[in-house]
């Protein structure tokens, strides 16, 4: 941002919906040429009429504080040596009610900017959030002062998803813990995001699976690579940045093996998702196809497994991979909207499961953190439970038999009985 002073006037802007309050400001962008151009940007910061509203001195508040963001932050004088968390427990004294953007300032400066401590999507997504949504709304409001309430009632009306909503809510209640190890918050209070209600768990897309013979019958139209991809998918439960992010060092054709430690993000190399994500993978009856694969490629340790014709050096892209599949389902009139290969990473817990696996050994080869998220993924098709019912019902029909049979033999016995004794 530049170095001038900035305090922009707030306006609502009335030919947009809600009017929202937005203003403009100098910041200065490294152009291509390794230039640096200072020009005018626009922000909105949230709206000015209707449900959740702000003031309008709500909204030169959230202006202050998004340009505070925006700043470089200070440093302390007297020591090179303080860290970035340093520099933001001295920007502002700790007497008086603390506002929660100084909450939010200081997990994006601690939390968030640890470089090996938070993936690279996770970290984008939670300062996309912070900056566009939590600052402009909550950022000079008092932390002690926010109620469960309005929380609850701001998320139903900024966020249409639930997902949404949950994962916002999940930032909130982050920066009030990160907060409290820093003395900002009293330590075991429940913050009010915490006790915000989201409702009902609600899903925008079909979340389903398709049946074994819808699969088989997609894969049979799939051409290569995408089709090893999705078996790969199907076999494994990885997900498909993990499939995509495989080098052939991590393949292991004697023991019939992968292992995931990387990702790719952007077709760019990253992290995996967190440190569960980190495993071996059987490839059971694929790994004669991989072997005709690295014969094909002259596989070379470092090179990706998936790559494109046209730029041997980048991992395929994920969208290609995406559009095939759906091509294939629609010939086969099986596609829908929330189709695709993470549908065959659900496929694989559900699947592992009916053939015997236990809960936990699914949990533990698709990385999941718990149980709760595995059982987010498995799906109990018509045909599974009319499989289970029919063998409950099996039993209950041997046991009414069983009843009948020995009722029968005990009236007989009686009878028997009484013929000799006349």
């Amino acid at each position: 941002m530049s170095s001038r002073s900035q305090h922009p006037q707030v306006k609502p802007r009335t030919d947009r919906p809600g009017a929202p309050w937005f203003f403009r400001y100098h910041a200065r962008e490294l152009q291509p040429d390794g230039s640096v151009r200072d020009i005018r940007k626009y922000r909105e910061i949230g709206p000015s009429k209707g449900r959740g509203a702000l003031t309008r001195k709500q909204a030169e508040a959230a202006r202050d504080e998004l340009l505070a963001l925006m700043a470089p932050a200070p440093r302390h004088a007297s020591s090179d040596q303080d860290g970035p968390e340093d520099a933001m427990s001295a920007e502002e004294p700790t007497s008086g009610p603390v506002p929660f953007g100084r909450l939010a300032r200081l997990y994006l400066a601690g939390y968030l900017g640890r470089q090996h401590h938070v993936s690279e999507p996770t970290r984008q997504k939670e300062e996309f959030y912070i900056r566009e949504y939590l600052l402009p709304r909550w950022g000079m409001e008092p932390a002690e002062r926010i109620q469960p309430k309005t929380v609850e009632d701001w998320l139903h009306a900024a966020f249409t998803s639930w997902w949404t909503m949950h994962g916002v809510r999940g930032i909130m209640n982050r920066i009030y813990r990160h907060a409290e190890g820093h003395g900002l918050w009293p330590e075991g209070r429940v913050n009010p995001a915490a006790k915000a209600r989201l409702g009902r768990k609600r899903h925008k897309r079909e979340r389903g699976i398709l049946s074994f013979d819808e699969t088989a019958r997609v894969l049979a139209r799939l051409g290569q690579p995408y089709r090893l991809v999705i078996q790969t998918c199907i076999a494994t439960g990885a997900r498909i940045s993990e499939v995509l992010g495989l080098h052939w060092k991590h393949v292991d054709l004697e023991k019939g093996t992968i292992r995931i430690e990387q990702r790719v993000w952007h077709q760019e190399i990253a992290p995996p998702k967190s440190e569960t994500s980190r495993r071996v993978l059987g490839l059971g009856d694929l790994v004669a196809q991989f072997r005709g694969q690295a014969v094909l490629e002259g596989a070379a340790p470092e090179t990706f497994v998936f790559r494109p014709k046209r730029a041997p050096a980048k991992p395929l892209w994920d969208s290609g991979v995406r559009d095939a599949l759906h091509l294939a389902a629609q010939a086969e009139a099986c596609d829908f909207p929330g189709l695709g290969p993470h549908s065959f990473r659900r496929a694989n817990i559900t699947w592992r499961q009916q053939v015997g696996g236990s809960a936990i050994e699914a949990s533990r080869i698709a990385g999941h953190s718990g149980l709760n998220m595995t059982s987010e993924y498995t799906f109990v098709s018509a045909e599974r439970q009319n499989e289970l019912t029919r063998r409950i019902q099996e039993r209950l029909t041997l046991a009414a038999t069983s009843i009948s049979a020995s009722s029968s033999s005990a009236a007989a016995g009686q009878t028997e009985e009484k013929d000799a004794h006349i």
